[in-house]
């Protein structure tokens, strides 16, 4: 038997009910909030992920899936969506609108991680990203549509974590405080923080191995840093998030595990399940340099980004699952060929109408097929007769109160979303 590669999935049965009902809560939060749509492709040019997620980060280190195309090209399947939105900002030239640019994106990312639960080698991201400005309102809009959207999906006691890496200026005068506090330390950590001590200092602070350390523990933190500009701006956005009652804790541990954030970054997670905690549900940050480092104009970027699959676990483990349920509307009800027929074009009348409609496709019993519209807790049932349909009617029954009802043929379809 052929089995799915390690560290992939089928979506099947109530987690595809699950993930159609997320996809439909993003897409309505997004629009209400005037994020436009975009997709870009599953791979792309190797050097775009390696320019702008870093070097030196792990994603790049460790976990890329890198290979050569037919024509020798260095090719890499997208680790994280923001990149390739960049690009097509860029290479589309989008940025000549006076306008500011607001996408959100819904697609497949792969990262070659060590399998386990909420992470995945394949797994699927939804996020925005908004280009082209910089004032702290939108930061403030794009953390709040994020908790927004996990608020939506009846995921409770939301708590947005924050902090701000600064400027330029702010960040140098951390990694020098930072590199000054380590260099006597830098022993007792991990072989990836020694190495990262020599290319990026700040990744150390997002180690998975030694987060628990009383040397990470004790670090100089990033907000004693901040020039006055910087700290303006930080108390900025958390005024604003006051404002529009999004709750927020300041993390100075937060720095987020790419290489392009600076000012502010955050992430969110649910106070209501001790292991939602440890598993982030999404997070973002802005990236003012990654534009022009990527040989785009001057501009300015945030986004957030949000793993789908931790928030469908998290949907199943408060049981959310139950109150989505896909329930069908309608269920044609036949047994004879000519009847057959008529319930042919009554389903799909009814399915163009958008009205949620199965019929008897397995030649079933008229039983059996009651069995099957208990099982699929459809709110009709259509049963078909010849006698009725010789007089142009059909028999609708009320699956909840169980009553009856002889309908005009012609009427039915009206009759239904009447009473749906």
């Amino acid at each position: 038997m052929i089995a799915k590669p390690k560290g992939t999935v089928d979506i099947t049965g109530s987690d595809a009910i699950l993930w159609e009902y997320v996809n439909s809560v993003v897409a309505t939060m997004c629009s209400a909030y005037n994020y436009e749509f975009i997709r870009t492709p599953i791979f792309e040019a190797s050097e775009l992920f390696h320019r702008s997620v870093g070097e030196s980060s792990d994603i790049v280190k460790k976990e890329t899936y890198d290979f050569q195309d037919k024509g020798g090209r260095n090719i890499t399947l997208r680790p994280e969506g923001t990149a390739g939105v960049v690009r097509s900002y860029i290479e589309n030239k989008l940025y000549a609108s006076p306008d500011i640019k607001k996408y959100y994106y819904n697609g497949t990312m792969y990262r070659y991680e060590r399998p386990q639960k909420g992470r995945l080698r394949e797994f699927t991201q939804f996020g925005v990203e908004v280009l082209g400005g910089s004032d702290p309102i939108i930061d403030a809009e794009v953390i709040s549509l994020q908790y927004r959207i996990l608020e939506a999906l009846h995921i409770g006691n939301l708590q947005v974590n924050i902090n701000s890496l600064g400027d330029n200026e702010s960040r140098d005068n951390y990694k020098n405080a930072l590199v000054k506090y380590l260099e006597p330390h830098i022993n007792d950590l991990c072989e990836d923080c020694r190495e990262r001590f020599k290319t990026n200092p700040l990744r150390i602070l997002d180690c998975k191995v030694d987060k628990d350390s009383d040397i990470l523990k004790n670090a100089p933190k990033t907000i004693d840093y901040l020039n006055k500009e910087s700290k303006e701006r930080f108390d900025t956005v958390l005024k604003y998030l006051g404002l529009l009652d999004i709750d927020y804790e300041v993390n100075p541990n937060i720095v987020r595990g790419l290489d392009y954030y600076d000012h502010t970054v955050f992430e969110i997670v649910s106070l209501d399940n001790e292991e939602t905690k440890a598993n982030v549900l999404g997070g973002g940050g802005r990236y003012n340099k990654l534009i022009k480092e990527l040989d785009g104009p001057e501009s300015y970027g945030i986004g957030f980004a949000c793993g789908m699959d931790r928030v469908v676990d998290t949907l199943k483990e408060i049981e959310l699952y139950k109150d989505v349920k896909k329930d069908i509307e309608c269920y044609v009800m036949y047994v004879s060929e000519e009847e057959k027929l008529y319930a042919l074009d009554i389903t799909q009348n009814l399915r163009l109408n958008g009205i949620v409609t199965e019929t008897n496709n397995l030649n079933k019993a008229l039983k059996g097929q009651f069995k099957e519209a208990d099982r699929l807790n459809a709110k009709y049932l259509i049963i078909l007769n010849n006698e009725d349909l010789q007089k142009g009617l059909v028999n609708v029954k009320d699956n909840r109160t169980k009553e009856e009802e002889k309908v005009d043929i012609d009427e039915l379809t009206e009759y239904i979303i009447g009473n749906l």
